[in-house]
């Protein structure tokens, strides 16, 4: 089950001495549980001051411990939890918004978490931190009300003996209670695939080898030479040329996933994106004539693009590229994305840090998704492709790991 502590108010108390945060500030804590488990994903909105760097904290009621986390530098100390900004995250403008992650365990169920403060400030409406409350000093007056004065009743207790049969010697089950802890490295994601299960050379079993159009130099293998984690990889060595488009697609059933899904993408590239547009992972929307959603890049950086109208994200304007970023190339690469079918959003980070260029908020910004909105727009995804795509030049080898997809953020 899940669900989310998103309370918002102003808040006006600044504690002398602590690191400056905004008026209205607000932690939105979304978990994802499980028995003996859960994740959760968190939001810092430091509301109308920009923060520099970020301490966030608040109490666990219930029992819940930290193991890990991801995008922050997260402690616990009895029930309070302290999570730091990593070194690219500390910068956050007016307004705006970074998030990061947790994972723990739980022994006692889960209770809502309380007492979250942004730099030592209070956030969601909740009062500022106090320090120890020290003891009153007036001496309690003794209640005057006598004692009742009814005796004891006179009545023996019960004189017969207990039962002498004996407890059952049948032994408890020792099966243990089931528990759906998430993948290593997913965070309960629905699809969580390093191809460490893949046998051969040509991806197979879970992955279907796709040539959308026409087939021609594309090609797909399995690599054991250059991985992010395990002993393999998914290699695609794409060719220039509208005919050469080669895809690996997912096997699974991804409805699980929901309307709202999140992604999370390692990848390396080799050569750095062309002027002209290509695509390295593309999803059907049912709700697009089953056109397909794709991810690539065009002038040099990366991009959104519907294939059902060529609409971008951003704008090929040179004021929305430069909102966007290149993807670099000789480096393993974490990219993380959200699409949100119900209310026709999307999100993108490269390695932890939001795209914004790659953003569609809902509201249409020149440069940045006016094009995208000429229409309305509510996805139905249904599956995942990982390949190459070129549409006139651009040739690339480019390895994907540790695919993940799940209906809550699963981090790098």
């Amino acid at each position: 089950m899940a669900a989310t502590v998103t309370v918002a108010a102003a808040v006006t108390t600044v504690l002398a001495g602590t690191a400056s945060a905004a008026q209205g500030c607000r932690i939105d804590y979304q978990p994802n549980e499980w028995t003996g488990g859960f994740t959760a994903n968190v939001r810092v909105s430091p509301g109308d001051t920009a923060l520099s760097s970020w301490t966030v904290t608040w109490s666990y009621l219930g029992g819940q411990r930290i193991t890990g986390g991801w995008n922050a530098q997260v402690s616990q100390a009895g029930t309070t939890v302290t999570a730091r900004n990593a070194a690219w995250n500390g910068s956050v403008p007016a307004g705006g918004f970074t998030e990061f992650g947790v994972q723990g365990t739980s022994t006692s169920g889960s209770t809502a978490p309380t007492g979250f403060t942004l730099n030592g400030v209070a956030c969601n409406g909740g009062p500022p931190p106090t320090t120890t409350p020290v003891p009153p000093t007036t001496t309690p007056v003794p209640p005057t009300t006598p004692p009742p004065t009814t005796p004891p009743p006179t009545t023996p207790p019960p004189t017969t003996p207990p039962p002498t049969t004996p407890p059952p010697t049948t032994p408890p089950p020792t099966t243990p209670p089931p528990t759906t802890p998430p993948p290593a490295g997913c965070a309960g994601a629905v699809l969580c695939d390093g191809f460490e299960n893949q046998t051969g050379t040509t991806p197979a079993g879970d992955w279907s080898v796709v040539n959308p159009d026409c087939s021609g130099a594309g090609r797909a293998a399995v690599d054991t030479t250059t991985t992010h984690s395990g002993s393999r990889s998914l290699r695609i060595d794409g060719a220039a040329g509208y005919c050469n488009h080669v895809f690996v697609r997912s096997n699974k059933d991804l409805s699980a996933v929901g309307t709202v899904r999140y992604g999370r993408i390692w990848l390396r590239h080799t050569t750095a994106l062309p002027t002209q547009h290509v695509t390295m992972t593309a999803m059907t929307d049912t709700a697009d004539g089953n056109k397909d959603l794709r991810m690539g890049g065009q002038n040099g950086a990366l991009q959104w693009n519907r294939a059902s109208d060529d609409a971008t994200l951003p704008e090929q304007s040179p004021a929305g590229v430069a909102l966007s970023v290149p993807l670099p190339t000789g480096r393993w690469t974490c990219l993380e994305f959200m699409v949100d079918g119900n209310q026709g959003q999307l999100r993108t980070w490269l390695d932890g840090t939001a795209i914004t260029g790659l953003t569609a908020d809902g509201v249409a910004t020149h440069d940045v998704d006016g094009q995208w909105y000429n229409r309305t727009w509510r996805p139905r995804l249904t599956d995942l492709k990982l390949g190459w795509e070129s549409y006139g030049e651009g040739a690339d080898t480019i390895w994907y790991d540790d695919v993940a997809l799940g209906a809550s953020r699963i981090g790098c």
